[in-house]
């Protein structure tokens, strides 16, 4: 049974950082990608940034590109978010997910966390 449990939201003002995380259990790591997707209030889910749990190729979206970056700790089954330069447009609940295969690392995903919330203040 896989399970994802996110950590580490909170209210930032704009400007500021943050790390968000998120422990995966449940998964054989090398056969997974990992995501972070995320949704505002009254909009659609966006898919913001994946990583492939072996060679670390990464994804960002262009609306967090140079601002956010995604890693991943193997020894922890551990994926994480840093957000830097936060704006108040990325106030949203921020989701974990995860992928079976090895094949992209574009949605659709398979298994989703229960989500963090990021709120930037202005």
């Amino acid at each position: 049974q896989v399970q994802l449990v996110e950590s580490g939201g909170g209210l930032v003002q704009a400007g500021g950082s943050l790390r968000i995380s998120c422990v995966a259990s449940g998964i054989i790591a090398n056969n997974y990608a990992m995501g972070w997707f995320r949704q505002a209030p009254g909009k659609e889910r966006e898919f913001v940034a994946a990583i492939k749990w072996s060679g670390g190729s990464t994804f960002h979206a262009d609306s967090v590109k140079g601002r956010f970056t995604i890693s991943r700790d193997n020894a922890k089954n551990s994926v994480y978010l840093q957000m830097n330069s936060l704006k108040p447009e990325d106030t949203a609940v921020y989701y974990c997910a995860a992928k079976k295969g090895l094949a992209s690392y574009f949605p659709p995903y398979d298994y989703w966390g229960q989500g963090t919330q990021v709120t930037v203040s202005s």
